[in-house]
């Protein structure tokens, strides 16, 4: 079966060619394709008994929810609830999920979902549009909470995107989805995809797209309408896959791309035959103290092995200058480290500008990283500040004093751990400031594509991706995967 995010980003592209200056829009229906409305249910029956005293749905699971959110009576039949008790907790139910307080605690997304809406929204003369069935009386927690949900994925929806059901609650569904397409595109949008859970609403707004150039996306969750209501056109899924949806060509060329640990053969001649244009190496004095090179634990943890090749710097500075790519150096030393780099760099005749220093705050200390921005002012200058989330999220000022502290020392950019405990508030508050930063310790495809939507300044990424015949760090140790057209090192 295809698979409905790779069509969509197919489609898209091909709406992009067809109309490179129009306004496009891809339009969303809400409850059952971007919120998961079980989460709701479940809130409103777990609130009944937590407010009458009574036990009729403690044992009840989200995995038990399959029904819409319409269908809760249902429910209640399948439990044996009593007729009159019955009755009281479906009103109890109509009365409270559609509450200010309900909206705004109760909805959460489908997994994956607000990463696909942030993608369409940072595309250039691209816009996502929501079409919902709710009546506009609920309009302003309708966006209050879905900007909620969306600040963390930087999502915002806007008031003139938002289209109400205008015939009231659960009247003329249909007809609203299709009143509300014909709104966006008489306010200038092309529409190039439509998302729904119900079959119905998809099939209304088929039978208005005279030259089909709407997608129609069928979220297969839970929907009301029968499943044959779906026009034959219709793409189903009902995961929302971003690793399917964001081709490696459509990567935004303004974030800086490093293959992380690029100190074995294996690897070198991964990057090299890839499109990434910095790779970073862990660098070292050997035991003697004559030649750096690639190695990223120390003697004191790892002692060196019997066997053991080191890949030499030098030898690095020369595939690069052939190649015309970039190098990342990852200092794992002070001392004597940084006199011998900058020799050795020296003559090698690289340019500032293709060089980037990383280096711990308490291993190279002010007065290296000082040598190292008087001696190479164009290059990047970085230190990890995961040591500083505590004080960044709870005493700002005083972390930013700190962080002006090291831009004094010439340090430009700070690099932040991909898993480190409130990383996107850290994120958040760090772009505010003004600073560059630089994601690293990304693992795969799927967690690379969400650190891209957050448009940092740059991303240090292992790049094991098969899916995009990548295969980083690790990946090649036994060469199994050598038969990947990889050229040697020249």
């Amino acid at each position: 079966m295809k698979n409905w995010m790779r069509k969509l980003a197919r489609h898209y592209q091909k709406t992009r060619d067809l109309y490179p200056e129009q306004k496009l829009l891809l339009v969303f229906d809400i409850d059952g394709t971007i919120l998961d409305m079980r989460y709701m249910i479940l809130r409103i029956l777990k609130l009944f008994d937590k407010s009458h005293s009574t036990a009729f749905f403690k044992d009840l699971k989200l995995s038990d929810i399959n029904f819409n959110e319409n269908q809760v009576e249902e429910l209640l039949g399948q439990l044996k609830i009593p007729g009159q008790q019955s009755k009281e907790i479906f009103d109890w139910y109509l009365e409270h999920r559609w509450s200010s307080t309900s909206i705004l605690e109760s909805h959460r997304p489908f997994l994956g979902v607000v990463e696909v809406i942030r993608w369409f929204q940072i595309q250039p003369n691209t816009y996502v549009g929501l079409n919902t069935g709710r009546p506009e009386s609920i309009r302003n927690d309708t966006l209050r909470s879905l900007n909620k949900l969306g600040e963390e994925y930087k999502v915002s929806f806007t008031d003139d995107l938002l289209y109400m059901n205008p015939y009231g609650w659960d009247m003329k569904v249909s007809e609203g989805k299709v009143a509300g397409l014909r709104h966006f595109q008489k306010g200038g949008y092309r529409i190039f995809a439509f998302v729904d859970n119900e079959p119905e609403n998809l099939r209304a707004v088929s039978e208005i797209d005279e030259y089909r150039e709407i997608l129609l996306l069928h979220a297969n969750t839970i929907f009301e309408s029968k499943r044959k209501r779906l026009p034959g056109s219709t793409m189903s899924g009902k995961v929302y896959d971003i690793t399917e949806l964001i081709p490696e060509r459509a990567l935004p060329s303004h974030v800086q791309f490093v293959w992380h640990g690029a100190n074995d053969e294996a690897n070198l001649r991964q990057f090299l035959a890839s499109n990434i244009h910095w790779a970073e190496y862990d660098v070292r004095m050997d035991p003697d103290g004559d030649n750096l090179i690639l190695r990223h634990d120390s003697f004191e943890r790892t002692p060196m092995q019997e066997h053991e090749e080191f890949l030499l710097l030098e030898h690095i500075l020369k595939l690069h200058k052939k190649m015309d790519k970039s190098l990342k150096l990852d200092l794992k030393e002070g001392g004597l480290l940084i006199d011998k780099i900058v020799e050795v760099l020296k003559a090698s005749g690289f340019d500032s500008s293709q060089l980037w220093f990383n280096g711990n705050v308490e291993v190279l200390q002010e007065d290296r990283f000082r040598k190292l921005a008087k001696a190479y002012p164009r290059a990047i200058k970085q230190c990890p500040i995961d040591f500083l989330t505590p004080i960044i999220l709870s005493v700002p000022d005083k972390a930013k004093e700190m962080l002006d502290i090291f831009r004094g020392w010439g340090i430009n950019r700070f690099s932040v751990n991909w898993k480190t405990p409130y990383m996107r508030q850290l994120l958040d508050q760090i772009d505010k400031w003004g600073f560059e930063v630089n994601l690293y310790n990304i693992p795969d495809l799927e967690s690379f594509l969400k650190a891209v939507l957050l448009l940092p300044r740059s991303i240090t990424s292992d790049f094991n991706f098969p899916k995009w015949h990548y295969y980083g760090r690790g990946a090649g140790e036994n060469l199994k995967h050598y038969e990947y057209s990889i050229r040697r090192s020249p």
